[in-house]
């Protein structure tokens, strides 16, 4: 009988070749960087957009020394790694995604710090056709100041917007937003702790803190910048737990009800850090996601210390917005989406799980498994479908 690994890898070496041809036009293109540039005028919002997101992108050592075999032993190459997903990541108007860690000196992890990761990861983020990723974690501070630097250098050079951690004080301030078909949409980024390290006496604006008020405060500040969408990526909830923890389901209700003129200041919720994937849910009128789980990680050990397969699998979520019906009006999510993924870790590979199963991989477990935990809020009854 055909293990359940090998199974996975004829399937991934399956679908990776029905898409060779059109991911090797691809990778020669210029990663979609669609950073609004100020000054610009408004598109006019002739269309609606879609928006996908994943989960957490943690490598661990066992990923990087992937990525460098990827790599052919010179450097690092994530791009492999991430080429499962990669059709349903360029299909998107815009594409975001969780970093979880910072980069290190010189490519290699550095042994001093908790968790860092070569600079490599965000070329191959943008190279797969992300637009921009969430850095406001519980490891944001695992290199201190310098960490934060060489990360946000590193996805300027990708061209990677990055909400969440700053390297001034007028960055702390500045707003990112990004072009998504006709609209525009600001992309917020808090983490509900930095893993007790302190922020910096001279940079305590270094790293977004979860805190409501502010959330709403810099929601408005977007909007009044010129956001048509204004998305909230938060780094919170409980460590192997399903279900959302009170935190999250309280402040899932605050920043959803929270109105200017009538219009919700926030559009979307992406939350990230439990390392499973938990529900998604509809509150107050407003999509949440209370947790994607890990998108890449290496082999993960629960609060137990018993190794989980759960910290190995994620959705993407993808959500579709129609134009307002009027000036000033919202732009609503008119189709909403999960596509469940695993990574697996011998392959180091990220799988889309329905395209492995369509190609013969024995997964329907794991799929079920990660869509009655995403269904469990009643999703479902909201319009929310499993993706293709």
């Amino acid at each position: 009988m055909i293990g359940r690994r090998h199974q996975v890898a004829m399937a991934m070496t399956a679908i990776l070749a029905a898409a060779a041809a059109c991911q090797n036009h691809q990778r020669q293109e210029v990663a979609r960087h669609k950073v609004v540039v100020p000054g610009l005028p408004a598109p006019t919002a002739a269309r609606g957009f879609t928006l996908v997101a994943s989960g957490d992108v943690l490598p661990h050592g066992s990923v990087n020394e992937r990525a460098h075999y990827d790599a052919g032993g010179n450097g690092y190459d994530y791009r492999p790694m991430l080429s499962g997903v990669e059709p349903i990541v360029r299909q998107a108007d815009l594409a975001l995604c969780h970093l979880e860690t910072v980069y290190g000196d010189d490519g290699a992890p550095a042994g001093a710090t908790d968790v860092t990761s070569p600079p490599q990861v965000a070329q191959s983020l943008a190279a797969t056709g992300y637009d921009g990723c969430s850095t406001a974690s519980d490891h944001a501070l695992d290199d201190g100041g310098p960490g934060i630097m060489r990360t946000l250098d590193a996805m300027d050079r990708a061209g990677l917007g990055h909400p969440g951690t700053a390297r001034t004080e007028q960055e702390a301030h500045a707003v990112t937003m990004l072009q998504a078909g006709p609209a525009r949409v600001a992309h917020l980024s808090y983490t509900y702790n930095t893993a007790g390290h302190s922020l910096p006496a001279e940079a305590p604006w270094a790293v977004n803190l979860l805190d409501a008020d502010r959330i709403i405060d810099d929601a408005r500040a977007a909007r009044l910048s010129g956001a048509d969408v204004v998305v909230v990526s938060v780094h919170w909830g409980t460590d192997w737990q399903d279900a959302p923890d009170r935190l999250q389901l309280d402040l899932a209700q605050r920043l959803t009800a929270s109105k200017t003129n009538g219009r919700p200041d926030v559009d979307l919720i992406l939350g990230t850090d439990a390392h499973v994937p938990q529900a998604y849910e509809k509150v107050n009128g407003t999509w949440v996601v209370y947790g994607m789980g890990d998108q890449i990680a290496g082999e993960m050990y629960n609060d137990k210390g018993v190794r989980d397969s759960r910290g190995n699998e994620s959705t993407i979520g993808r959500f579709t917005f129609s134009p307002p019906k009027g000036p000033g009006g919202r732009w609503t999510v008119a189709k909403a989406e999960f596509i469940p993924q695993a990574f697996d870790v011998d392959a180091g590979r990220v799988v889309d799980l329905n395209a492995a199963i369509a190609q013969g991989a024995d997964l329907q477990g794991v799929r079920d498994r990660i869509r009655d935990v995403v269904l469990s809020r009643g999703a479902a009854a909201d319009g929310l479908a499993m993706g293709d």
